[in-house]
């Protein structure tokens, strides 16, 4: 016996032994049932979105404490009816209502972990329709026949009743239960204070109106544009609580006789169309919800990209510094070998070799240190960007190539962070060797940097200088190959177009500038490099 229903304990977590904590629950979801009923009429029933809300609120093995407060509602509420209607019709109505509808919250439930709201409509729906004939069912066979008259006729009235209580309460308690998994959204708190507050003053309008039933179903009708304008605005959030304010301002309004029956016609028709806008803007603004979260997601995601490849581009920067700083210390080791040897020679009489060992030892010496300068522009620190490219090695190399024309060079490079200026020295040096290999002709090129809002950046045209002649594929491929790593770390591009790579690199303005005091852009101020 316990071995058949232990997928009982398995699913719902349930051991026979009760809960104070359940007993408690079962006794307000009893109160707070019979509190609503005493609210509802046939046409707007909040017991029915109070069933939805509580099962969607409270995990599996409270359930049966859900089931028991329903229950024990039922049974205090239709006790008075049982020499009316039978003891049979008694039992069932009220213990098969509550089972039924969890059963088809739980075929949802999967659904629901999957953070998409397009299922609760199909619950709502389901629910409502199924109540609405579980209860003409059970009239119809347990009742007698003249009790049973017109019952059917009421059915959409209870369907309708049953689904507005459902977008009543439900999706108020799945806003809830979503709360720390919502992604935020501007200003909803205000937003939502707005709508409320216009609400509220369309309510006060109905009561003042009542004596005129065209001006009542205006205002009525008027509440639904807040509601859509919050689900425009906030998506999923905005509909629930729209959607809950306008239908509780609605059954607010309702003229309630207290009798069993009691039907308010002319407002009637204004819940029925709530109940299809209210369908509509929930379908509407899951779908914007959903495409938001997949945006908001992939914008993250490509922040985080963004993130690492920055991390990657500046841990390779540093290993290249530290790589050029060992090897310049070999390289004085070098120079100190070498003038040692030179000045053994000379001692040994050997003036010659010692001339000629000293000549080659300089040159190679001076080859080192441009090379290492290209790797290590230290000039940009202390002079900018745009001093290092017109009088740096960079600018020896470009000058002995006789290809690359001046470079024309507008903006101030020392409003930018020296980890920008040296990406853009590194994208400029790698273009320019790329069209120097692969293409022919003269190279100009062009930089301006600047500021536009809260960024900070500068734009860079590495182009042919015959606008005729325009770049081959595997040039484009190439430097989108070499040189997009380092745009997608600074948040910019790299595009080829014709004859030209266009670079744009770009960083927040509150990045603190890194050039020196004696910043120009001119090249009177650098000081040549002097050889060893």
């Amino acid at each position: 016996m316990s071995t058949r229903f232990c997928w009982i304990e398995k699913e719902f977590r349930w051991t026979m032994s009760f809960r104070p904590i359940g007993l408690l629950l079962a006794l307000l979801y009893a109160v707070g049932f019979l509190t609503l009923r005493d609210w509802s009429v046939d046409q707007w029933y909040l017991p029915a979105g109070l069933r939805v809300a509580a099962l969607l609120l409270f995990p599996f093995r409270y359930w049966p404490y859900l089931i028991a407060g329903e229950t024990g509602g039922l049974l205090y509420l239709r006790y008075g009816a049982i020499e009316r209607n039978g003891l049979d019709w008694y039992l069932v109505s009220t213990t098969t209502v509550m089972p039924m509808v969890a059963a088809i919250v739980y075929l949802h439930r999967p659904r629901f972990t999957m953070l998409r709201e397009y299922w609760f409509l199909s619950v709502a729906v389901a629910v409502a329709i199924s109540v609405t004939a579980l209860n003409v069912l059970t009239i119809e066979l347990f009742m007698p026949p003249t009790a049973s008259t017109g019952q059917w006729e009421r059915s959409i009235k209870y369907i309708i009743g049953d689904y507005l209580g459902i977008l009543m309460l439900a999706p108020l308690a799945l806003l809830w239960q979503q709360r720390k998994l919502s992604h935020p959204s501007r200003k909803l708190r205000w937003d939502a204070v707005v709508a409320l507050t216009v609400i509220a003053g369309l309510t006060v309008l109905v009561h003042s109106t009542r004596d005129d039933p065209l001006q009542s179903n205006s205002a009525r009708v008027l509440m639904m544009l807040p509601a859509i304008l919050l689900t425009c605005l906030h998506g999923w959030r905005g509909a629930a609580i729209g959607i809950s304010a306008v239908n509780l301002a609605i059954g607010l309004t309702l003229i309630k006789t207290r009798q069993l029956g009691s039907h308010d016609p002319d407002t009637f028709i204004v819940q029925q169309m709530l109940a299809m806008a209210g369908t509509a803007m929930l379908a509407f603004g899951t779908a914007i919800s959903l495409y938001y979260r997949k945006f908001w997601d992939a914008s993250l995601t490509q922040l985080r990209a963004q993130a690492l490849i920055k991390s990657s581009v500046l841990a390779g920067e540093r290993d290249l510094q530290d790589r050029a700083t060992r090897i310049e210390v070999i390289g004085e080791e070098i120079d100190a070998s070498l003038r040692q040897a030179v000045q053994s020679l000379r001692e040994r009489g050997h003036h010659n070799a010692a001339m000629d060992l000293l000549r080659n030892s300089v040159t190679q010496s001076q080859l080192l240190r441009e090379q290492l300068r290209l790797a290590r522009p230290s000039g940009i620190k202390q002079f900018g960007l745009y001093v290092e490219l017109q009088s740096g090695p960079i600018a020896l190399a470009w000058d002995q190539s006789g290809r690359v024309a001046p470079p024309y060079l507008t903006g101030d490079p020392c409003q930018l962070g020296l980890d920008l200026q040296l990406a853009a020295y590194r994208c400029i040096h790698d273009a320019v060797n790329l069209l120097l290999e692969l293409e022919a002709g003269t190279v100009l090129i062009r930089a301006h940097s600047g500021k536009r809002g809260d960024l900070r950046g500068i734009a860079v045209n590495v182009s042919l200088l015959d606008p005729s002649t325009p770049l081959s594929a595997e040039t484009a491929v190439r430097a989108l190959d070499a040189l997009a790593g380092r745009a997608l770390a600074y948040g910019g591009t790299v595009r080829c177009r014709r004859n030209s790579i266009r670079i744009v690199l770009s960083e927040p303005a509150k990045t603190s500038a890194s050039c020196g005091q004696g910043a120009v852009s001119s090249t009177a101020h650098i000081t040549p490099f002097a050889p060893l």
